[in-house]
């Protein structure tokens, strides 16, 4: 009996088992290593057991591809619309959406526009992804009385500075990231926060000043 028709008997793992697992061969090797056969000996499973959940290797990609969508942009474009009392609270909202990966998946997000320059499809994605985006930045200027010249350009300003974040790989500690947060709001707003503000913000995020290794890349 192979080894195929025995493990088949068995567990086959889950769809989430096998998406994190080309999650993971994607940040770490890129698209091209995303295949089947290395995955399931990587998670000991037999290569049939992919198709109970996934009918090709393009549909494994296209999962990647959506997981990518949900964990930046729809972060990014709801923190643009949360409720907000000011507009620099409205800032705070979008910039602290980088703070980490489970806001905004930088590492995905760099993956993925590296997959962009081989695949014209995922180029064409990120171009869309690219300007909902910059639209829900611009939007929010907007409502809170910018020109539309005058919110593209900030909105362009803000996009472009966490896209250079993500593309050298900043590392700060979460201390020295949040001591630029009132000078990045007032760069792409006009206005500082008010320190009862950025009080009530970091209490909002669980910010406590104990001394801690974290840093993550993002402004």
């Amino acid at each position: 009996m192979s080894d195929d028709m025995t493990q088949d008997r068995g567990w086959r793992g889950s769809r989430e088992l096998w998406l994190d697992a080309a999650y993971e061969t994607l940040l770490e090797k890129g698209v091209e290593a995303v295949k089947i056969m290395p995955l399931a000996a990587a998670l000991k499973l037999s290569r049939t057991s992919f198709y109970w959940f996934f009918k090709d290797r393009k549909q494994l990609l296209d999962a990647l591809l959506e997981r990518w969508e949900t964990t930046t942009t729809h972060h990014l474009v709801r923190a643009c619309e949360e409720f907000a009392a000011t507009e620099t609270e409205a800032m705070l909202n979008v910039i602290s959406s980088f703070l980490s990966d489970r806001d905004f998946d930088s590492q995905l997000e760099l993956a993925v526009r590296s997959w962009a320059q081989q695949d014209p499809f995922v180029q064409d994605l990120l171009q869309n992804a690219d300007t909902k985006r910059l639209s829900a930045l611009k939007t929010m200027l907007e409502k809170w009385g910018h020109s539309a010249t005058d919110a593209d350009v900030r909105a362009r300003a803000i996009y472009l500075v966490q896209l250079g974040y993500i593309s050298t790989r900043v590392q700060e500690h979460i201390d020295e990231r949040l001591e630029r947060f009132p000078h990045y709001v007032e760069i792409y707003t006009g206005k500082r926060p008010p320190q009862q503000e950025m009080d009530r913000f970091k209490a909002k995020i669980g910010y406590s000043a104990v001394p801690t290794d974290e840093s993550s890349s993002g402004v």
